[in-house]
């Protein structure tokens, strides 16, 4: 299974009207990280940033003067998207976006099927959050001191580990269905854990006295007494 963790910083919060100027990928086959990443600085066209979204990514319109557009590393992106599952933290901000810029050249939309939201996972199996991704690194040890503002290739890189640890580490027994999408049209992940049969079966904790001590007890209580029932249930099964 090859999936895609991706990230990516905007110009503000408008998908319709604001540009993605930052994408970042990483590459998982079977839950283990390849080596391959996806990292693009793309100029947004003249379109402004926010002083908002340039205090937590930190990127100026000079720091993407000379940077591609668009359109000159889509062909690449979606090479490098094509046939993976995508993976990402809130991810109907960054699929909306994506979508944006895919329509404005005439691309057809990410398939909501492929898309996984960690937010969502993160909710359902931790519903007294916080699920932000630094909390998640913190609740699972993972090093963040990098981060001192949002970056979309070290954000994949971290939300990687977090969505292996999210689904459940690297038990070489787990399954993993995308099951109906939600009510943000964004599929969730269910997990599920095999149980292997014991190789020996655990050895009786009674001993035979204490089992004829039960039995007696049993015996002196009356026909109508509820462990006789249990007893005549045990003995059927």
């Amino acid at each position: 299974m090859r999936e895609i963790i991706f990230d990516t910083e905007t110009t503000g919060l408008d998908h319709r009207d604001d540009r993605v100027i930052e994408i970042g990928g990483v590459e998982l086959v079977n839950r283990f990280p390849t080596g391959r990443t996806i990292h693009f600085y793309i100029n947004p066209a003249g379109r402004e940033i926010h002083p908002e979204a340039q205090a937590v990514h930190g990127i100026s319109a000079a720091d993407l003067a000379d940077k591609p557009a668009f359109c000159d590393i889509c062909d690449e992106l979606l090479g490098f998207f094509e046939g993976a599952r995508l993976v990402a933290h809130n991810a109907t901000f960054d699929v909306n976006f994506l979508n944006a810029e895919f329509a404005r050249l005439g691309h057809p939309e990410i398939e909501v099927g492929r898309i996984v939201d960690t937010l969502a996972v993160a909710k359902r199996k931790h519903p007294m959050g916080p699920n932000s991704l630094d909390a998640l690194c913190r609740r699972y040890g993972i090093d963040n001191s990098r981060r001192t503002k949002h970056g979309a290739l070290l954000d994949s890189e971290l939300l990687a580990e977090v969505y292996i640890e999210l689904i459940g580490g690297k038990q070489a027994a787990l399954s993993l269905d995308v099951v109906a999408a939600n009510n943000t049209g964004i599929a969730e992940v269910s997990v599920d854990l095999e149980t292997l049969p014991r190789p020996r079966p655990l050895a009786p904790r009674l001993s035979e006295a204490e089992r004829a001590a039960h039995a007696a007890l049993v015996a002196g209580l009356g026909e109508k007494a509820l462990w006789r029932t249990q007893s005549r249930l045990s003995d059927a099964a």
